[in-house]
């Protein structure tokens, strides 16, 4: 582990030019020295480096944001902070390392703090990121959570950013269906924010990853929220759902065209203000117009992979759920999915489904009236689906 990119990711913002081309130049180590340096005597450290005026300028300012952090930046403490949350920290030499962020260059991050699976690199080499607006509507919600189970059902890691919306339906659809699901923070990942999405997020470190470019502590102020945006968008494919003409998804998305990363989006109705940021990136060919979660699927697979499911998909019939169950939400998919043989506990159920304990409870009660689950003491068991069949008579009703 590189302790000094630590300290980097602690006293720089992300996307400080004068940091990243510092550490690049000198390396992190030798970086970190000048900046010490540079606090004692700015001049003399900015004449040493031999720099043109411009260069040796900007550093002298960026030098003085440095010096307020430095005295805090201490790797063992931020360590230490991290590990109380079950956190740690990656660095470009720890095994785990996303590749994929490599191709920012010097917008790279500095270091990754995890809440959960530490294997980046694994999660995004095969990931579709999934954005939209907070403020979704019900049929965006549905569809991001459609394009995250076929995702998932792809062998596909779900990226997306933790917020309302579409993001919160990205990463419940991915949990629904058993997969893998990362979520990037604006903030320290000892804060899972937004507080609404506190046990969303929970069940996300459980099955992927909770992931910053900030240590513990650090607040989620917007213009973090804007730089997180290109770590999603280096997901192999990102697809948005639903976006406002200017919004944090199609900063996403634009992220991602800047790598040369395959773009895709919903269009929506001309009228509804949710659908206007996709259905511009559509006119102006920045982005595929997707008419099927398929479609969204073959963005992030490789060309013989993406081709074969395509055919797959066409051979298969029509899937109405688990076990072709027809559900009447997704938090009932969720919450079936999350279901098992032996008794759950409420909490525990919602957890995992990654539902709040009063969406679960509604689930459950969907569930119990097709037939699907029972209530089991203090908990819930699932009913297999041929069970629940032999349970209903002709008319449909259970017995």
């Amino acid at each position: 582990m590189n302790r000094a990119a630590l300290v980097w990711s602690a006293i720089a913002e992300p996307l400080d030019r004068e940091a990243a081309w510092l550490a690049t130049s000198l390396g992190h180590q030798d970086a970190l020295a000048w900046a010490r340096e540079a606090r004692a005597d700015p001049v003399s450290a900015t004449m040493a480096l031999a720099l043109d005026k411009d260069r040796a300028d900007a550093l002298l300012r960026a030098s003085q944001r440095w010096a307020a952090r430095l005295d805090d930046a201490d790797p063992d403490r931020m360590l230490e902070a991290a590990a109380r949350v079950g956190a740690t920290a990656l660095t470009s030499d720890d095994e785990g390392w996303p590749r994929a962020l490599a191709d920012w260059d010097a917008k790279a991050p500095h270091a990754l703090w995890v809440r959960g699976r530490t294997d980046l690199d694994a999660l995004w080499s095969r990931s579709l990121a999934i954005v939209g607006a907070r403020a979704a509507t019900a049929y965006g919600e549905h569809v991001a959570a459609e394009i995250a189970g076929a995702a998932v059902d792809s062998g596909l890691t779900v990226l997306s950013g933790g917020a309302y919306g579409i993001d919160a339906a990205a990463h419940r659809g991915a949990l629904a269906c058993g997969g893998a699901t990362v979520a990037v923070l604006a903030g320290g990942v000892d804060r899972l924010y937004p507080a609404g999405n506190s046990s969303l997020l929970a069940a996300v470190i459980e099955s992927g990853a909770v992931v910053s470019e900030l240590p513990p502590g650090y607040a989620p102020h917007r213009s973090r929220f804007l730089s997180r945006n290109r770590l999603i968008g280096a997901a192999r494919a990102t697809v948005v759902v639903e976006a406002a003409p200017v919004s944090g998804a199609l900063n996403t998305a634009r992220h991602a065209a800047e790598l040369h990363r395959p773009v895709g989006a919903v269009p929506g109705p001309i009228t509804a203000a949710s659908s206007r940021g996709c259905n511009e990136l559509i006119r102006d060919s920045l982005a595929t117009l997707l008419a099927a979660p398929g479609q969204a699927i073959a963005l992030a697979l490789p060309v013989g992979e993406a081709l074969e499911a395509e055919a797959g998909r066409e051979a298969a019939p029509a899937a109405k759920g688990s076990a072709g169950i027809e559900f009447g939400s997704m938090a009932e998919r969720a919450a079936y999915d999350a279901l098992g043989p032996k008794t759950r506990g409420l909490d525990a159920l919602a957890a995992t489904a990654g539902l709040a304990p009063a969406e679960a409870l509604t689930a459950l009660g969907g569930l119990l009236a097709r037939g699907l689950a029972r209530r089991d003491g203090g908990g819930w068991r699932r009913i297999p689906p041929r069970r629940a069949e032999n349970l209903s008579d002709n008319t449909g009703q259970t017995r």
